[in-house]
């Protein structure tokens, strides 16, 4: 006689969905990027340079080839 729990199709189911990892999923949370906003000698109007983890704001700060910056979060 089964003990009334872990058995049977239902529990087989929520198992395998365990192994596949659905517990994980996350639907419906949006993905977020820092984004590097500023002005550069070619483009004097602020506009988008490139993701942060690209491009570093402060060197390009530093080295004169942007200014006004501004680091954002943008969603993907």
């Amino acid at each position: 006689m089964g003990k009334g729990y872990a058995e049977g199709p239902a529990a087989e189911e929520a198992e395998a969905a365990r192994e596949r990892g659905d517990h994980l999923a996350r639907p419906g949370v949006a993905v977020t990027r820092r984004v590097v906003f500023g002005s550069t000698p070619d483009n004097p109007t602020q506009h988008l340079i490139g993701y942060a983890d690209e491009v570093d704001p402060d060197a390009l700060f530093a080295a004169g080839k942007a200014w006004g910056i501004k680091v954002v979060n943008a969603v993907e």
